[in-house]
């Protein structure tokens, strides 16, 4: 069976309901032969996780708060624990080049919750995860504020398209 895993940091009410609501999506009734994994990013720090967690995955969603600008910190440490690990590389100047991963090619999506703004908490991850050379499967999800229905929808949508891309994986 394929695997969607689905890393997240979901420290507040509002992330939650953005999570539950993409799980939900990739969990349809409808799609199957995927299997919806949820790791929350800090297992990675307990050493409940590691890099091997992520190369048994198809695809992956990303669900986590704009911290000051950035990803959470949780989430930080997924990348930083596993990047060169799963075939990431660096350039010259310590910068990401991504030639070379093993999980090249493969579908992930991004949901990003924050008070104010976004931004650079979706910069960053795209930068790594395009550095892995993983492919945006479907529109990132930006929640500001106060989590409504929309962006509830959004979630469970942007959870059953990146199931349904692998239904074929």
């Amino acid at each position: 069976m394929t695997q969607l895993l689905v890393i997240h940091h979901a420290p507040t009410e509002s992330v939650q309901q953005l999570l539950d609501a993409a799980i939900r999506g990739a969990n349809h009734p409808d799609i199957e032969g995927v299997e919806v994994t949820a790791v929350p990013a800090l297992a990675w720090a307990r050493g409940e996780a590691d890099e091997t967690t992520i190369q048994q995955a198809a695809g992956y969603l990303f669900i986590t708060t704009a911290n000051f600008g950035y990803m959470s910190g949780a989430l930080k440490h997924v990348f930083d624990s596993s990047f060169l690990k799963i075939g990431g590389s660096l350039d010259e100047s310590g910068g990401a080049s991504g030639s070379g991963a093993t999980t090249h090619r493969r579908p992930y999506g991004l949901i990003v919750h924050g008070r104010y703004d976004t931004t650079g908490a979706v910069r960053s991850i795209e930068a790594i995860v395009g550095a892995l050379d993983w492919q945006l499967g479907a529109e990132t999800l930006e929640s500001m504020g106060d989590v409504t229905e929309e962006h509830l929808a959004a979630a469970e949508d942007l959870g059953a398209t990146l199931a349904i891309q692998l239904t074929d994986w």
